[in-house]
């Protein structure tokens, strides 16, 4: 079995004894500081950092976020991008690392604020552990 890394740049932690040297560029293990170059959702950023030539996603360990085609999803992304798009924000990695889409998993931390607590302080997505509950339909 060979691992897509054009699709899926980051290993889980499963993944690393298997494919680590395989890898075309750094995984990543330690925290970083990365520019935010795009909001996806209310939940999910596109970052660049000095040791990678591509841009690459990161996925908020503690927040859950209405998805875009749910209530609250388009005003919960448009929040996240007034606050750091454009801005350099540390990205502080969870014990998982790396969730089932592929996507590194982390606090991102902006100005010393951890945006999942100040999202879901603003009304734009909930805890992780609250998720399950249709709170957006």
């Amino acid at each position: 079995m060979v691992h897509d890394f054009k699709r899926y740049p980051e290993l889980t932690n499963s993944q690393l004894q298997f494919y680590y040297f395989d890898s075309p560029h750094k995984q990543i293990t330690e925290d970083f500081r990365a520019r935010v170059v795009k909001v996806t959702d209310g939940d999910t950023i596109r970052v660049e950092c000095d040791f990678r030539d591509f841009s690459f996603p990161v996925r908020f360990a503690a927040l859950a976020a209405p998805e875009l085609d749910e209530f609250g999803g388009l005003e919960s992304q448009r929040w996240l991008h007034s606050q750091i798009m454009g801005k350099d924000v540390d990205i502080i990695l969870s014990k998982k690392r790396v969730e089932k889409w592929g996507r590194l998993l982390a606090d991102v931390i902006c100005f010393g604020m951890n945006m999942s607590e100040a999202s879901a302080a603003a009304g734009h997505g909930i805890e992780w552990s609250q998720r399950g509950h249709d709170i957006w339909s």
